[in-house]
């Protein structure tokens, strides 16, 4: 299998791509790195910004659901909330179905 490879060259290239191994390990730890910083972090902070939202609603709140529902609290229990999205039309959903808390007088300029 010589023929194919001179033996100076296979022993040279061996060597001389034997590198430092720190910066071997500086690529792919700038990597996570950066992982870190622009996707994981970002998301946590979204996820904390939405359980304390969803932990302070009240009655008289106005909210849009995930699912586009606008609507108004009536009543709220441990993990589910009724919403008046008409008069007399009352709809059960919970919590964290509740995409954004929308400024009071939102279901007024709707109608």
């Amino acid at each position: 299998m010589s023929f194919f490879i001179s033996d100076a060259l296979a022993e040279g290239g061996a060597a001389a791509s034997q590198g430092d191994p720190i910066t071997a390990l500086l690529f792919p730890i700038g990597l996570l790195v950066l992982f870190y910083f622009f996707l994981i972090r970002p998301q946590s902070k979204r996820a904390k910004e939405q359980k304390a939202m969803v932990s302070a609603l009240s009655k008289g709140d106005e909210v849009l659901t995930q699912g586009g529902i606008l609507g108004k609290i009536t009543k709220v229990n441990d993990s589910f909330i009724i919403l008046e999205i008409s008069e007399n039309v009352n709809i059960t959903v919970q919590k964290s179905a509740v995409g954004s808390l929308m400024p009071k007088g939102t279901i007024k300029e709707q109608k």
